[in-house]
Order: C-alpha cells, then structure tokens, then sequence
C-alpha cells in the first residue's frame, strides 16, 4: 500500500457513497454488488439493463483508467489459483448466509440504518481483524 493517502482514499470513499447515493434514489435500489449480480443472472426485464451496466463499469473502469494514461497497482497474489477459486466459493457462500455482501450491508445498510447490517458490518470487521491477528501473530506469515 505504498500509493496510499488520505486524500486519495476521502475521494474514493465520496465516489462509492455518491453512486451508491444515486443508485438508491434514481432507482430505488442498494448498491450490494452480490444482488446485483444475482439480479443480472437471472434477467427479468428492465432490472438486468442498469444490473448489467453496472457490472460492466466495474470489470471496465480499471482499464480504461489505463488506456487513459493513470498507473494502476501492481497486484501480486501469493496463493495458488485453485487457493483463491475455494476462497471465492467462501465468499459466495458467505454473502448468500449473510442475505447481502460487504458493499451491501457496510456502504449503503449503515446509511439506512438497518440494524441487521450494522451488525453484519460488524461481525465483517471482527472476522477480518481475527484473521489478519491469526495470520500474521499466530502462523507467523
């Protein structure tokens, strides 16, 4: 995390309320990345267009931020593939017990006050905050 200010991450946190902010009120949906998706793999008319666009702008935005001119983060992942594939079934799964993932319930559930997300949002911060406790004091990685 060498590139990281507070500047920088002020702004991204305003950009993610503000469309979430403007998803909610233009169509009266949350910006729970796991409903959108579910949404747009089961299309019933006119919800999977904007479901689908959404989705699109996420997976474009970063390389078009590129063919703009910005550097992007060198990402490196020290587990395997079939490691991530397993981890991304866990989340998957996760978000389905959990009735929403961390977009969902920690951006724009706390901003509407719904009690179940705020407690979602917590038991998502005291997993992280466990894990990375174990990980790093406990196995030593």
């Amino acid at each position: 995390m060498d590139q990281f200010t507070p500047v920088s991450a002020l702004g991204g946190g305003l950009l993610i309320g503000f469309s979430a902010a403007l998803l909610l009120l233009a169509n009266g949906r949350v910006a729970g990345i796991s409903g959108i998706l579910d949404g747009a793999l089961r299309p019933e008319g006119p919800e999977a267009r904007w479901r689908l666009a959404f989705l699109v702008g996420l997976l474009t935005a970063a390389p078009l931020m590129a063919l703009a001119g910005y550097a992007l983060p060198t990402v490196s992942m020290p587990a395997t593939l079939p490691l991530v594939i397993f981890g991304g079934f866990l989340v998957g799964f996760g978000t389905r017990l959990g009735s929403g993932c961390t977009s969902g319930h920690g951006v724009c559930g706390i901003a509407r006050g719904s009690g179940r997300s705020i407690l979602a949002t917590a038991v998502f911060m005291a997993s992280a905050a466990l894990t990375v406790f174990t990980v790093r004091h406990v196995l030593g990685g």
